[in-house]
């Protein structure tokens, strides 16, 4: 029998584009786009308001409003010039502050998007979704004997692995977990691999060349690991990553699975009722929730309930 095609599935939310790579029933990658953000490949204008001396690199006020960082700039550039940019990665939200986005000036090649192209479809298939959004959330994956930990910081994404074992064993059971979360979760930029310590460089070695087979198709560099189980990535990186939006946004990312349940919710009834945390209602926009109605044809309550969780909004259809 023929292998089954990979394909990109869209899928068009409230508030929320996402996309699944997908080959037969198994997800390979997913990929978020919230409107109204600056994507990677956005041809935009701004003005130069700030060249970093003794560099190529300036700050631009875009026409927008919000800055970038801008490399590559001719020598003829100067301060308070007009520029057409194109943006190569957007800004990225980190702990008290927003890294502003990256750009350079347009030429006659075409950007490269971050968000892909494929087939829209009405939903995802049952589950797939679910499976990805979860362990974002938990910013985890489970692997046999252990699961690996996936960690936000200003500097790089850290990975650790945690499980019970030999190590050797340990460390080369996770390397298809890690593989899964780099794309599921849409790593990018600099990422660390915290592997159980291996003191004989034939060990490191075999985990050296598995992590290499199972990144074969991934664009990135990669150091060898050290004698203390550390390996560093680094890949390109054009926006946040699903675990960025889980750390930083929480409740935004909860609030659109929220909605996503409500148009999935089957049965009899007039009514849509959402069940919320508190904290989850407050962020559920008014247009948000017209267009929820208008994609159910139903009413929509929200009620709050202290006692559910922030990820764990619940869908109903009732009477009254």
């Amino acid at each position: 029998m023929p292998s089954p095609e990979r394909t990109w599935l869209i899928e068009e939310g409230i508030a929320e584009k996402r996309a699944l790579l997908v080959e037969g029933e198994q997800v390979l990658a997913a990929k978020v786009m919230w409107p109204g953000e600056i994507t990677a490949g956005t041809r935009c204008a701004g003005k130069l308001t700030a060249k970093l001396k003794g560099t190529r690199r300036g700050v631009a006020l875009l026409d927008g409003g919000t800055e970038a960082l801008v490399d590559h700039l001719p020598p003829a550039v100067t301060e308070g010039q007009r520029l057409d940019l194109v943006i190569t990665r957007a800004p990225l939200a980190e702990r008290g502050r927003l890294k502003r986005a990256q750009a350079r000036m347009t030429g006659d090649e075409t950007p490269a998007a971050s968000f892909p192209e494929g087939r829209t479809v009405h939903r995802f298939p049952a589950g797939l979704w679910e499976e990805v959004w979860h362990a974002a959330s938990s910013a985890s994956l489970d692997f046999p004997g252990g699961e690996i930990l996936v960690s936000v910081t200003p500097a790089m994404t850290l990975i650790d692995i945690d499980g019970i074992g030999e190590p050797r064993v340990l460390a080369l059971a996770a390397v298809p977990a890690i593989s899964r979360a780099l794309e599921w979760f849409d790593c990018g930029g600099n990422i660390g691999i915290d592997f159980p310590t291996l003191a004989a460089k034939a060990d490191r070695r075999a985990v050296d060349e598995a992590l290499g087979a199972a990144l074969d198709h991934w664009p990135h560099e990669r150091t060898a690991m050290n004698g203390f189980g550390f390996v560093q990535l680094v890949a390109r990186l054009t926006g946040p990553s699903l675990l960025h939006r889980f750390a930083h946004h929480r409740l935004g990312a909860s609030a659109r699975m929220a909605l996503r349940r409500g148009e999935l919710a089957e049965g009899s009834g007039r009514v849509l009722l959402l069940a919320v945390h508190p904290a989850l209602k407050a962020k559920l926009k008014q247009p948000w929730l017209d267009e929820l109605a208008r994609r159910t044809g139903r009413e929509v309550r929200v009620e709050s309930d202290p006692g559910l969780a922030i990820e764990a909004a619940h869908a109903q259809l009732v009477e009254a």
